[in-house]
Formats: C-alpha cells, structure tokens, sequence
C-alpha cells in the first residue's frame, strides 16, 4: 500500500468479472474480515439502498463496534447520486493531484511549440507530418461524424477545433474512420478525457493555444507538425480539483450529514493491472500491462484508509470517528493556484457538496489538536432519528437490544448541513463537543466564513482545554434568508467554521453547508472502478 508502506493487506474478493455482486457475498466478505482482526477496510462498491439492507452499512456497522476504521467509495456518478453515505463510514469522492501526462506539439521548423494533455500508451515520437485542417468548413473543423475525406486525412495529423456539441469519442471515431495518423484537438475541459479514449496518438490543447495552432495553420501553405508522447507534467495546475465523475451530496439517504467527508486522490492513478486483461487500445491492438492508470473513487478510498492506517499508527487510542475528524478538519479546500478547490465538470468552484471538508492533507491530519468524537450509541440515537423501525434498526445493527429515548439527528459530526426549507427563512441549532488530542493546555476562538444570506453564531466563541482528553461544548446557529417562496432561485450556499488556536499553530475546520433534499436517480448496483 503506498500511503502506508509497512502495512499488511488483507483481501476479500466478494465480486467476480462479467457477474452481479451479491449482497450476502459482501456481507460474508466483511464480517471474514472482522473475524480475521483486521484494523481497517476499504470497501470500492455500493448499494443505493436504504441502510437496514445495504450490506455495507450492516458490515461497517458491526466494523466500528469493533473499532475498525470502514472507508467507501462515494460512487462515481457525478450529481447524480451518492452511496455509503452512512455516517459510520467515512465516504471519499475522487480528486485530482498535480501530475499530469503530455505530448509536446513542435510546427514547422521548430517556430511554435505546444505542450498538451496526451495519455497515448506508446514511447512515440512523430517528425514533421503533414498537418491537416479543416478551417472554414464547421463541419470538417470540428471532425464531426462523416466529414472527413480518406483521401485528405489518411496518413496525416488532423486539427480538430473545439465543439461542445461533439464528444472526444465521437471525434476520434471519425478519425479512426478517416485514416488519419493521429490528431491535435482543442478543449476548454480537457482533463475530462478518459484514457479509454485515447486509442491514437492524438494531444488535447487549450482554447489559448489552439489558437496559436490556427494562426500557424493559417500562415502556412504546407504545415507539418512534430509530437513527442509520454511525457510528465509535475506541479500541474490547478490541483487538487474534484473529479468529473465523483458523486456528490447531499446524501440521498441521510442528508442530515454532509457527504462526501473527504477527498483524495483518484484520478488517473498509477494501479497495479492484472497482466493477462486488457489494460487499454492502440489503434486495433490491445494491450496487456502489469500497470494502469485508473481513475475513479474506488481508487481514492484506499489512499483514504492508507492515510488513516498511518494515523492508527500514531494514535492508538483514537476512535474511528477522531480519526475521521482529524482527517476532515485538516483537509486543504484551496488549490495550487491559491483559489477554491475547482469541479472539474464545471471549470468552476466546487463546494462541500462535491469535496466534503477537502482534500485530505496527511501530515496535518497527523497533529489535528481538536476532534470531534463519536460513541456507537450515537449511531443508534441517529438511526433513532430517522424514525427506523424497531426492526430495522436491528437490521441496520443486528443489535437484540437497544432503546430509542435519546433519538437525535444531530450527531457530533465535523461538519454541519442545514437542510432547507420552502419558507424564506431557514434556522439551524447544532450542538458539538470537541476533544483535546494535545499533551498541553490550550484556548481556541472561533471564526466564520459565511456569505450573504447566511448567518452563523458560535456560543461560547472562545473554548479552552486544560489538558489532553480534556473536552468543550459549543453550539452552532446556522440562520439562511434567501426571499420569498420555495427556493426562490436559491440553490444553497456554505460557509466555514474554524477554531483558530491562540499562541498556536492547530486550525479546526469544519464546512457549514444549507441545501435542499436531494432529487436524484438512483444509479446501478456495482463494484466501481
């Protein structure tokens, strides 16, 4: 495992290519698991389903009894729909990091250089081809489906001019159709390109420099053009953003905690590959590799529960929940270029809906200061909460006994979402206790981020500690007035809470989050990738 090097790994296959994953074989898989002793599990596969017949839920209910740390993929269905949104599983969407893969463009005899975004598996290198264009003709421009003629493109490189009424597939389709030899396209998302997708040599340019290559293209009578494939991008910007893919919150089933908690990586990550499936296409041709870059948040939840075996490690007295709490109050919400986490389907901003409280910053996660801890029993009082069933509730646990005098929705979370309704005004009271994890006394102030519209109060807003275990209780008032009516053309908004700790250096962050009950399709059962 490559977050936790020393760590000894345990797998439990509970699902088989090309068949259904059923859910007793999950169930099984898991409690082998806890049988054997494990101290964490990583689970890359989801049930949209209510948690008294989620497996998962059950499994991972049964896990933190024991003390063990459960970590699931969000799903990767973008704003569609969240899974394992439980709050006894920490739920990890799929960001990126700051590596990426490149062709290097030369035109001409050498008088512009181009660097673009290129996953092509071959060492390649490509010297002063024929460069074909379409420029004037919209159809030919873009590569649309049929426009291109065999006997101008075959054997030559094509430029491909933006289109957003037309998929990379599509594109590359009609090359492949085409002959071409490969192929220049420009894009204003082109991190969204899967590697699938790239089965000829082809780069993806911005909007920026695909206009240099027009200019190029346009005061050249005969345009040829050089390509170096294979080559790395360190410190690539921005980073981390949120993948495409990554499902995002609120929690169809539990929106009263937000989810996802956290980020990490997984997008494009270099994964060990069984060698004798296919790992990808050129041209015709498969290819077969020990190695493979895979994107999706099944590769993002076992960074997640690497970092948090690290932290096991350290802290060996700390509950599954303070370990997510450290993770969750140290996660970075800015990127590399010094602005908010972006979404990579937008171009834009994110929020907690679609990163939860960041992206996970292991060596801060390391030394939180303050967490917000969590009893199993107050899994139960939320279970409670929901207005479970007597029956369900023993589903969900497989506990005999219980009682439900203490239902409370409003779990000792780090974070805070306030769900909306359709009056103007919206008033949230939330009750939190945090824990000194320091072997010294300490005063923390609190300090909000909120933007119009919102209001948050903190009470007391001043909370000291006078040794390690020592605890502090506060209240949050989160107050929304966005007009008249429902919604109102309001969509959400979010703000932060920090305790910033005085004469130090720990900040305890938390998202504070108002949205709508989520409308969603529920997608599939499946492992996800």
């Amino acid at each position: 495992m490559g977050m936790a090097p020393k760590a000894h790994l345990a797998m439990y296959k509970v699902g088989f290519q090309n068949l259904p994953v059923f859910e007793s074989d999950v169930l099984a898989g898991m409690d082998k698991a806890i049988a054997d002793g494990v101290d964490l599990m990583s689970l890359s596969l989801g049930f949209p389903e209510p948690f008294y017949t989620d497996p998962i839920a059950r499994g991972a209910f049964a896990a933190t009894e024991k003390g063990i740390f459960v970590s699931c993929s969000a799903g990767n269905y973008g704003h569609l729909a969240l899974l394992n949104g439980e709050p006894w599983i920490t739920t990890v969407g799929a960001g990126t990091v700051d590596r990426d893969f490149a062709g290097h463009i030369t035109f001409g005899n050498r008088t512009l250089s181009v660097t673009g975004r290129s996953v092509f598996l071959e060492n390649l290198f490509v010297y002063r081809v024929p460069l074909y264009h379409g420029l004037g003709n919209k159809s030919k421009e873009s590569c649309l489906t049929n426009s291109l003629d065999p006997e101008d493109v075959g054997g030559k490189y094509v430029f491909c001019d933006f289109d957003n009424q037309t998929t990379y597939g599509q594109q590359v389709g009609e090359l492949v159709r085409a002959g071409a030899a490969g192929a220049i396209l420009t894009s204003n998302l082109g991190l969204s390109v899967p590697m699938e997708e790239f089965n000829i040599p082809f780069v993806i340019v911005n909007l920026e420099d695909g206009e240099l290559v027009k200019n190029y293209i346009i005061t050249n009578t005969n345009p040829v053009v050089s390509v170096n494939f294979q080559k790395t991008v360190l410190g690539a910007k921005p980073a981390p953003q949120v993948a495409d893919f990554s499902s995002r919150g609120p929690n169809p089933v539990a929106p009263w905690v937000l989810k996802p908690d956290i980020l990490a990586p997984g997008y494009e990550i270099l994964a060990g590959y069984v060698p004798i499936r296919q790992g990808g296409v050129v041209r015709d041709d498969d290819v077969v590799t020990d190695y493979s870059l895979e994107s999706g948040t099944s590769m993002s939840s076992p960074h997640l529960v690497g970092i948090a075996a690290l932290l096991k490690s350290v802290h060996r007295d700390w509950s599954s929940a303070a370990i997510r709490s450290a993770i969750m109050t140290t996660a970075d919400v800015i990127d590399n270029t010094g602005g908010m986490i972006k979404d990579m389907a937008t171009g834009l901003a994110g929020t907690p809906l679609d990163f939860g409280a960041g992206h996970v910053n292991p060596n801060k996660a390391m030394d939180p200061g303050l967490v917000y801890d969590i009893e199993v029993q107050d899994y139960v009082n939320f279970l409670c909460g929901m207005n479970y069933t007597k029956k369900q509730i023993m589903m969900t646990t497989r506990r005999a006994k219980f009682n439900c005098k203490n239902a409370n929705l409003d779990l000792n979370y780090p974070s805070f979402i306030a769900i909306l309704n359709g009056t103007g005004t919206t008033s949230y009271t939330f009750k939190r206790v945090l824990t000194n994890v320091v072997n010294a006394n300490s005063v923390y102030t609190a300090e909000v981020e909120a933007p119009p519209g919102m209001k948050i109060v903190v009470q007391p807003q001043t909370i000291s500690f006078s040794q390690k275990h020592s605890t502090a209780e506060f209240k949050l008032t989160v107050k929304i007035q966005f007009g008249q009516g429902p919604q109102s053309n309001y969509d959400g908004a979010y703000g932060f809470l920090s305790w910033m700790e005085a004469n130090g250096t720990h900040v305890v962050r938390s998202p504070v989050v108002s949205a709508f009950l989520p409308v969603v399709a529920v997608p599939g059962t499946d492992g996800l990738n």
